[in-house]
């Protein structure tokens, strides 16, 4: 390893347009850590309150209560009008609708990580003429 440092240290000094005697000093390998994340699904389920929705009910009831209104009152101005609304009150009062809790369930994608240290370059430092310098180079 010795050769190699005073041989790249001769070449470093070369390219760099320096005379003299090029003195290696130290060629070190630097590392990097890299982290690789393989994805996975899983299955998350909450508990999660609900409402008593009560409009389907109310609309229903409007409904009916609209079309038995036009039908009973055939001479009768906004017959249909006041059954809708007569039908809608009916059908929210009796709406069996209810709050509570329910178990909701999502599919999640999370990650496994796996940490591994690679080869990232390489520098070696050497004198010129009582002057010190550093190179980054590739293997």
């Amino acid at each position: 390893m010795k050769k190699f440092k005073i041989t790249l240290a001769t070449v470093a000094s070369a390219l760099c347009g320096l005379t003299g005697v090029a003195n290696a000093e130290t060629v070190q390998d630097h590392y990097k850590m890299v982290i690789t994340q393989k994805p996975y699904n899983v299955e998350v389920c909450r508990q999660v309150t609900t409402s008593g929705d009560k409009t389907g009910d109310t609309l229903k009831g409007a409904i009916i209560g609209g079309i038995i209104g036009n039908n009973v009152t055939k001479n009768v101005d906004n017959g249909g009008a006041v059954g809708a609304l007569l039908g809608g009150m009916l059908g929210h009062n009796n709406s069996k609708a209810t709050g509570g809790t329910r178990t909701q369930c999502n599919i999640e994608t999370r990650y496994q990580e796996e940490t591994r240290e690679v080869y990232s370059h390489s520098t070696v430092t050497f004198s010129v003429d009582g002057k010190s310098y550093t190179l980054k180079f590739n293997k």
